[in-house]
């Protein structure tokens, strides 16, 4: 169902699809590495639902750029004052490569240390009815 997804990075929200790369603000992650972006909601085939929490949208980062020059002008009429300012943002291009997929986690069959527990406690209580045999 999920066809695209709606996102949240850096304080603004992006409408994002499967294979889509888009510019945003600057993100902490190295390029070549993924992450899991906040999750909003979920929509497709005419319908849409709030995400779940732990919703699986992974992006991965391609690069960082600058962005287009802004120019900033001040002026005052009459007294000669003017000053010119300006910045370029610094952006980071990521590339969604799943949405709605399994996370690794999830995939992840449950390990057997989880079964070998319940048989060290059967062990305990062998030990416990031979200080009351003593007292």
């Amino acid at each position: 169902m999920a066809g695209y997804a709606i996102i949240s990075l850096g304080g603004k929200q992006y409408r994002v699809r499967e294979g889509e790369r888009i510019l945003v603000d600057r993100v902490a992650t190295e390029e070549g590495k993924t992450f899991q972006p906040e999750v909003l909601m979920l929509g497709g085939d005419g319908a849409f639902e709030l995400a779940p929490k732990g919703s699986p949208v992974t992006a991965k980062v391609v690069g960082s750029q600058l962005g287009e020059k802004i120019r900033i002008g001040k002026y005052k009429a009459k007294k000669g004052y003017r000053r010119h300012t300006g910045y370029r943002s610094k952006l980071t291009q990521i590339e969604i490569t799943s949405i709605g997929g399994k996370t690794a986690a999830a995939a992840q069959p449950k390990t057997e240390t989880a079964a070998k527990k319940p048989a060290a406690a059967a062990k305990k209580p062998a030990a416990s009815t031979t200080k009351k045999a003593e007292s």
